[in-house]
């Protein structure tokens, strides 16, 4: 635990509770890593009663107060602690609701295979979700061994046009071609996490890291040049070197939910260019004196980023607007059935 925590520490519960780190959730239930070892907890019944969101639930990568039982061997958590950064997604599917993937991440890596799941308008997508929780990307290009260096190099251009700011690097699982460099990025103490679509080499990469074969996987499949395995949940683990990292399913879809801070600083050329339009409310669609519109016409933008930035925008606010609408009607329904339990109170 780095100052940061430390300093937000709560002397009360510190005193009589032990911390813990969220290994792993199931529903209700979680797995904690105590710094010696893991062990099931369950969650009081007033933090159940008392969770307003899903965001007031424990997520991979929280820090808790726990009560040790039994001899250390089960535990109940409490209370959990102010988280330093996030990953967080719209819930997949037409529920409109926030889903955090991963808290207290430091580095986000961003796996893309190159080949069919070579895809910049998804990194993205990725990369908003990083920014917006404070997370540091850093992309990773995989199975680089299925392309020429000259290919190679071409599309890490391409992604850099994508991702200026963020450090991009091409490796090869089955060659090793780039792991060391890949490899040398753990520090001791620094929390990481494995972001991508499947079957791009992830538990591979996560194999490399352990330095043994942790997760069994099978060879690319040729047809869609796709791994064999799936990683099925949010898992956080230890590495050799003393950094943590936590490993992640493949995502169908990105989705963002209130991400105006992310999409800013993923998309920071369009956002200065946005501070000098002639209007402080433009939209960036039709308005005359548009900075926006007038870098696409002289091409110093390029088009699919503003349609890939605009069709963001869009998404976030209305999910953003679905959000606070589902939320009122979740606090109006929770208002009446609290008013019918106190009149049946009073009844009885």
């Amino acid at each position: 635990m780095g100052p940061w925590f430390r300093e937000r520490l709560d002397p009360g519960l510190a005193g009589g509770f032990s911390l813990a780190r969220v290994a792993a959730v199931d529903k209700d239930s979680c797995l904690v890593n105590t710094g010696t070892k893991e062990v099931q907890a369950q969650l009081t019944g007033k933090m159940l009663w008392a969770a307003d969101s899903s965001l007031d639930y424990p997520c991979v990568g929280d820090w808790v107060y726990v009560q040790l039982l039994d001899d250390d061997s089960f535990a109940v958590v409490h209370q959990i602690m102010p988280r330093k950064t996030s990953l967080a997604r719209k819930t997949s599917g037409k529920k409109v609701d926030f889903q955090l993937i991963a808290a207290n991440v430091d580095v986000a890596f961003v796996v893309q295979a190159l080949g069919r799941d070579f895809n910049p308008n998804r990194l993205e997508r990725y990369l908003v979700m990083a920014n917006q929780g404070g997370v540091r990307p850093v992309v990773l290009l995989s199975k680089s061994d299925l392309f020429s260096p000259e290919e190679v190099a071409a599309k890490t251009e391409e992604i850099r046009a994508h991702a200026s700011d963020a450090r991009i690097m091409a490796f090869s699982n089955l060659t090793g071609q780039g792991l060391d460099e890949v490899l040398g990025l753990m520090k001791a103490g620094t929390t990481y996490c494995l972001l991508g679509s499947s079957g791009v080499g992830k538990t591979t990469l996560l194999n490399n890291m352990l330095g043994e074969g942790g997760f069994a996987t099978r060879d690319v499949r040729i047809k869609d040049e796709r791994g064999r395995h799936t990683t099925s949940r949010r898992y956080l683990m230890r590495l050799p070197s003393g950094a943590v990292l936590i490993d992640t399913p493949g995502m169908r879809e990105v989705g963002g939910l209130s991400v105006d801070e992310g999409l800013s600083e993923t998309f920071r050329e369009i956002q200065e260019l946005a501070e000098t339009c002639r209007y402080r409310d433009c939209t960036h669609t039709t308005e005359k004196g548009c900075a926006v519109l007038e870098a696409l016409r002289d091409e110093s933008l390029s088009v699919k980023r503003y349609e890939n930035y605009m069709k963001m925008v869009r998404e976030s606010s209305h999910n953003q607007m679905s959000y606070f609408e589902k939320r009122q009607k979740d606090k109006s329904f929770g208002k009446m059935v609290k008013d019918v339990m106190k009149s049946k109170g009073k009844r009885s």
